[in-house]
């Protein structure tokens, strides 16, 4: 369905305060590409063009997503950029007429203009997911603002921040993180190309490549280690993107530049301890050896990736999918004791939903797909709040924590600028497609038209309040195709009737239902999936658990005394040291047998509210706003 500007505007005048790169996966933006996937793919990804959300739970998140990046002014968005490149001519009033971002986009802040970056990407990403113009022309005012200043500041450098930072990464001096910044950047423009076909945001992306490649083709190589040492965000993966979109081999060379010895080789030889390091400036690396490999078919980068995916899920992941506690990695023999409020990095989410996309292309797996649901709906979803479409930094999963919001002025954080790409994307990992088979990955109502052939699909559910999801086929050329649906690991047998009739259902949990016919418009599939309680312990302790209803993590609702959701961590970005106040005596303690969880708690109505025997509330975590809530709970019988 079309996103309508005019509810648009209702929903920014009701709801929204007042507010003064992507990858490339195999399959997508044909025809912009010089450089293909080379690796044997098992399947393919549509482009978010391709799939239109219908109304429900996730596309509320996505209009409040839109509602913010709409009133976000440009001007303010370039003002940094402009000052560093002395570029105020034109503008009605000049420096003084623009008000200042605050927050890491504050002129002393070292990482000032990651968020412009970030929103080059996401208004290319709303502008592919709703068509709706207001969203390229954002994007397109940010790129004309761009290229200007980067033809003020010459040589094809472009950022808000003199080259000068850039240097003294280089030297090994004392320096935020300006290749992480430049990063954003480069991600966006690509991303403006691909998503809303900007041809200046191609030329100002390679013009920045070809800086770049000036600047660092022939420095020795313990120059380059000593640079690296400073975060970089995924920089090797945008020169790979470069490089595909441009088949220009320069930049497939500056890529293999930001390989991360002290990181990716003991990966390669096996070894998984991550001891305490930085997780999201680890992923990123990652990503970018996973498109190294889809590139060029070099299996070691393949096999970094699979390793690392496999770790991060099955050891540093909470049950909501998140990893992380004050951003860095733990010790997992442990991991009880790291419950804490600064649990959940958002963009280490953001991020392994990317590398879950890579990998799922490559090998179809239903693992990866059941992983991407966990992650998107305790974790993504439950960012955004949903009075003010503010998100928050860390997913707290201490004890009668609660969520600390960004606010419009002054946060800024790297998870605020994850956060506008997240919720305009929510339609990439619906489906996917082979060569005549059909994948649906999440339930999540939707429309896909699969262009090539001929073939539109509707998906209605009120899933995960219920475990009923209904297809119906709106247009085809009567080819035969395999409908691919997945049988996620929560569920119990699932019920399938086509156009009626009930089929029968040989796979197992973690796979895939496969239906394969000659479709015709007005088909209708109809599946049931069966959802129950279940208990899933901490890794050390087993009498520390939390309760999830099918994939949906349920957490104690414990209302909100004594706390304000908007306070200090937005102005002193003191979010690792926030003290939630946690009232004394707090009943953290769930009377519950942890292998038949349904004896201790029912279901109260039709949504997601549950009620346990000794007087507990439970609700979706998602669902938690303002207020204090318990996940890992202290469990007796």
């Amino acid at each position: 369905m079309k996103l309508k500007w005019t509810f648009l505007l209702a929903l920014l005048s009701v709801g929204v305060p007042q507010l003064s790169a992507q990858s490339i996966y195999p399959g997508q933006h044909k025809g912009k590409l010089a450089v293909e996937t080379a690796a044997p793919m098992e399947v393919r990804s549509f482009d978010l063009k391709d799939v239109r959300l219908l109304p429900g739970r996730v596309h509320d998140n996505l209009m409040r997503d839109s509602a913010w990046m709409a009133k976000i002014e440009v001007n303010r968005l370039l003002h940094s950029f402009r000052n560093n490149a002395g570029v105020f001519a034109g503008l009605e009033g000049g420096y003084e007429a623009v008000k200042k971002l605050g927050g890491w986009e504050s002129l002393d802040c070292d990482l000032r203009g990651h968020t412009t970056g970030h929103l080059l990407s996401a208004y290319g990403l709303m502008y592919a997911a709703t068509g709706e113009d207001i969203f390229k022309q954002k994007g397109d005012s940010l790129v004309a603002g761009l290229k200007e200043v980067q033809a003020t500041l010459g040589g094809g450098y472009l950022s808000a921040f003199p080259e000068e930072l850039i240097n003294r990464n280089i030297r090994g001096k004392s320096v935020w993180a300006p290749w992480y910044t430049l990063h954003k950047l480069f991600s966006g423009l690509i991303d403006q190309y691909l998503y809303s076909d900007n041809q200046d945001a191609l030329e100002v992306v390679t013009k920045m490549g070809e800086w770049a490649y000036n600047k660092l083709a022939g420095l020795p190589d313990e120059t380059r280690r000593l640079m690296l040492r400073n975060e970089f965000g995924g920089m090797n993966e945008a020169f790979y993107n470069l490089y595909a979109v441009t088949g220009d081999e320069r930049f497939k060379e500056l890529a293999a530049y930001f390989y991360h010895n002290d990181v990716l080789d003991p990966l390669a030889a096996g070894d998984a301890d991550f001891g305490t390091k930085h997780t999201n400036t680890f992923i990123p690396k990652v990503i970018g050896e996973m498109r190294n490999y889809e590139l060029t078919s070099d299996n070691r980068s393949g096999e970094i990736a699979r390793l690392f995916w496999n770790e991060m899920t099955r050891r540093h992941s909470f049950v909501t999918g998140s990893s992380s506690q004050k951003e860095h990695y733990f010790d997992t023999e442990k991991f009880s004791r790291f419950i804490n409020g600064y649990t959940g990095e958002t963009c280490c989410t953001y991020n392994m939903l990317k590398l879950s996309r890579h990998l799922f292309c490559e090998n179809g797996s239903a693992e990866v797909a059941d992983y991407y649901e966990r992650a998107l709906y305790n974790h993504i979803l439950a960012q955004q709040d949903p009075q003010s479409g503010m998100v928050c930094y860390f997913l707290p999963l201490l004890s009668g924590a609660y969520k600390v919001y960004s606010t419009p002025e002054q946060s800024f954080w790297c998870c605020v600028g994850s956060g506008f790409e997240s919720h305009a994307k929510y339609g990439e990992a619906i489906y996917y497609h082979g060569e005549n088979d059909l994948y649906v990955n999440l339930f999540i109502p939707s429309v896909l038209d699969w262009r090539d052939k001929g073939f539109s699909l509707r998906q209605q559910t009120d899933f995960p309040e219920s475990g009923v999801v209904r297809f119906r086929v709106d247009k085809s050329t009567g080819e035969n195709l395999n409908l691919k649906l997945r049988y996620p690991s929560w569920s119990g047998k699932p019920v399938v009737k086509v156009n009626g009739k009930r089929m029968s259902v040989k796979s197992n949990p973690s796979s895939y239902i496969t239906i394969s016919r000659n479709w015709r418009e007005g088909d209708v599939v109809e599946v049931e999936y069966p959802m129950s309680l279940r208990v899933e312990t901490a890794p050390d302790d087993p009498s520390r658990g939390a309760v999830m209803y099918g994939p949906v993590v349920l957490a104690g609702d414990m209302g909100n005394e004594g706390f304000n959701p908007f306070s200090d961590p937005t102005v002193r970005n003191d979010y690792y040291t926030y003290d939630y106040h946690i009232p004394e005596g707090l009943d953290t303690t769930l009377k519950i047998d942890s292998s038949r969880p349904g004896d201790s708690i029912s279901r109260d109505g039709n949504g997601l509210t549950f009620r346990s025997k000794d007087g507990k509330t439970l609700r979706p975590l998602y669902d938690l706003h303002r207020t204090r809530y318990v996940v890992y709970w202290n469990m007796t019988r």
